[in-house]
């Protein structure tokens, strides 16, 4: 992961660029829901992508296309059951949907990617908000 939540994959533990499979980058910086483009490893001029992630935080959900089409290939939901172990342990549950001649370990790779991105995102609008408070509290008490 770089600072610009861009993502490169490799085989194995190799970071050589003859083992790159692809790359993955927010599709803009500011978004509601977080939109990801996938470039295959021979896709070098990035122009247009492989692949399209949406993904919705709040919903638990994401949806994989291929490339700038509506095709979906691959989908992701929390399952609305509950579950014992759910209410417990505080454990979610998901549904995911592999379309076929798609690889399943890509698609697990791309909703880790969107899971990390999602709380990297989470944990610095929770500093945002602490550094805020503790900020308004300091003013507060100023007075």
């Amino acid at each position: 992961m770089s600072a610009h939540d861009r993502w490169q994959v490799f085989r194995g533990e190799s970071t050589d660029s003859s083992d790159l499979i692809f790359r993955v980058k927010r599709s803009s910086m500011f978004q509601w829901k977080t939109k990801l483009d996938v470039f295959l490893a021979n896709n070098t001029d990035e122009k247009v992508c492989d692949f399209k992630v949406q993904g919705s935080c709040s919903e638990r959900s994401c949806v994989v296309y291929a490339g700038e089409s509506s095709s979906i290939v691959a989908q992701m939901h929390k399952n609305k059951k509950t579950t014992v172990q759910s209410v417990l342990i505080g454990k979610d549950n998901f549904m995911v949907t592999v379309y076929p001649n798609v690889d399943y370990g890509f698609i697990v790779t791309l909703i880790i990617i969107l899971t990390a991105i999602n709380e990297a995102a989470q944990q610095a609008a929770d500093i945002g908000a602490a550094v805020g408070g503790a900020a308004g509290a300091a003013v507060a008490s100023a007075f």
